[in-house]
């Protein structure tokens, strides 16, 4: 790996399990120079560098944001409290890019204004949608893309999983759009570009305790070609909690013209790490054939993200999750939500 690739300072706001456990540990199998840390505890930031080998912790955001040694900033904190961080790392002007965690804003204008506010500072934004780097998501992309498929027709992503709620989550009030599907909506575009419109329904799921109504989610992306693709998120996926047992999954499936593929995703298993998996076939095949991947999404999936950032400053250009095509997966979550609250179909031009 190039040098300017693994020498370069970067620092962490957070220090969560999504940093303890996905983040370090992806970039510790990068031998990334991960050089200071903070959190709105420093007692646990503590705890994560002390694990991790972080040299520095600081006691405060404010004190990172002042260090203009640190060329990298990775965020990791609720999204309510990060536009802040972003904007005082903008008015400082030090840092060269940003990692910022997924969703990057709670609608669109404020994502806008993130962006607009990156560019006019010179940092290079993006944004952490990591689901684009799970090895069965991945080679799905390359296969789809490398024409076996033929020309899409259906693609579905099902996920009947039960994921362990934060407490800042209630702030939000998003079960979740903008916690969950937003990964979803993403990958649909990832695949097959923009749609034209959404159509979302939604319901509370029974077992999550704050105000919410978006539990159980089903979104139908439509394009002008006639390709439709439908989303489920079902975080309630019956009473596996409560004495009844489970069956917990995230599944895929792309059909096209000429073939189709069939993925599973692992991360919603216990344990968490476990692999994905892909297999597919196409016209004259005996058989489908099985993808042989490397990893899982977590923690694999976290190394492509961060990667894909620092090979963009290295390189000079503009990361694939950069900021500006963040703002189309932010439009499409903002378009679901006022689908399903208005009970009608949405067009992605009209946000």
């Amino acid at each position: 790996m190039n040098p300017d690739v693994t020498n370069t300072r970067i620092a962490i706001l957070g220090s969560g399990f999504i940093v303890n456990d996905c983040h370090l540990p992806a970039y510790q199998k990068l031998r990334l120079n991960v050089v200071a840390i903070a959190s709105r505890t420093k007692r646990n930031a503590e705890r994560v560098a002390g694990e991790h080998g972080i040299e520095t912790v600081y006691e405060s955001f404010e004190m990172l944001l002042a260090d203009a040694s640190i060329e990298v900033l990775d965020i990791a904190v609720p999204p309510q409290h990060q536009a802040d961080l972003i904007r005082e790392a903008c008015r400082r002007g030090t840092v060269k890019g940003i990692l910022a965690q997924k969703p990057l804003a709670l609608d669109y204008a404020e994502a806008l204004s993130i962006v607009e506010e990156c560019e006019k500072a010179g940092i290079v934004l993006a944004v952490n949608q990591n689901m684009r780097f799970d090895p069965s998501v991945a080679e799905a992309d390359r296969l789809l893309k490398s024409g076996r498929f033929g020309d899409p027709v259906f693609t579905t992503i099902d996920m009947r999983g039960i994921p362990h709620w934060q407490p800042w989550q209630a702030e939000l009030q998003s079960a979740s759009l903008k916690i969950m599907s937003i990964h979803h909506l993403d990958c649909i575009r990832y695949w097959h570009g923009d749609p034209e419109a959404i159509y979302c329904s939604t319901r509370p799921d029974p077992r999550t305790e704050f105000p919410h109504q978006d539990g159980i989610c089903t979104s139908v992306l439509e394009y002008g070609n006639g390709f439709r693709a439908v989303v489920i998120d079902d975080v309630w996926t019956g009473p596996a909690q409560e004495g009844c047992p489970g069956d917990i999954r995230i599944e895929y499936r792309i059909e096209g013209t000429d073939g189709l593929a069939i993925g599973d995703i692992g991360w919603c298993k216990d344990p968490y790490t476990s692999p994905s998996s892909l297999r597919h076939a196409a016209k004259g095949d005996e058989g489908f054939t099985t993808a042989q991947l490397d990893g899982s999404w977590f923690p694999d999936a976290f190394k492509g993200t961060m990667l894909d950032l620092l090979t963009a400053l290295q390189e000079g250009k503009s990361p694939m999750l950069n900021g500006r095509d963040n703002l189309k997966t932010i439009a499409l979550v903002d378009a679901a939500v006022r689908s399903s609250r208005e009970q009608r179909r949405v067009r992605l031009d009209s946000i």
